[in-house]
Order: C-alpha cells, then sequence, then structure tokens
C-alpha cells in the first residue's frame, strides 16, 4: 500500500490550483468531521471511541496537507 492510495487528494495536481484544493478539501473535512464527532463524543458511552475517531480524522488530515505541500514543492513524488 502506497501513499498515493492512502492519500489520493494530496497527489492530485502538482499546480498552484491543486494544492490549494487539496488544502480547502483537507480543511472542510477536518472540520465537518470534528464538529460531527465532537457532538457524538458527548453522548456517555461511546464518547471515548468518538474521540479516538476524531483524532485519527485529525491526523489524517494534517498528514495529508503536509503531504500535499511536500508533493507542491517536490520533495515526495
Amino acid at each position: 500500500m502506497t501513499l498515493h492510495s492512502l492519500f489520493p487528494i494530496s497527489f492530485r495536481d502538482r499546480s498552484l490550483t491543486g494544492l490549494v484544493i487539496a488544502i480547502v478539501i483537507y480543511v472542510v473535512v477536518g472540520a465537518v468531521a470534528g464538529a460531527v464527532i465532537g457532538f457524538l463524543s458527548s453522548i456517555p458511552i461511546l464518547g471515548i471511541i468518538f474521540s479516538i475517531i476524531g483524532a485519527l480524522v485529525d491526523i489524517y488530515c494534517l498528514v495529508g496537507l503536509v503531504l500535499a505541500i511536500l508533493y507542491y514543492a517536490k520533495v515526495v513524488e
């Protein structure tokens, strides 16, 4: 399994437009998922599970952003 299959948005286009689109997608997905998971984490029994899922989504979005920037800067192929 390669980075291209795990983070397809990060490796779409090497232009500035592609970078901006990837950044917007990752920020919006992170914000929406954070809001939904933040609401669901208030459920008493399932709160811990949703908190862990929220942390994993945040890490995925952060790594995707970093990879998109590195791909644009031609550091990662």
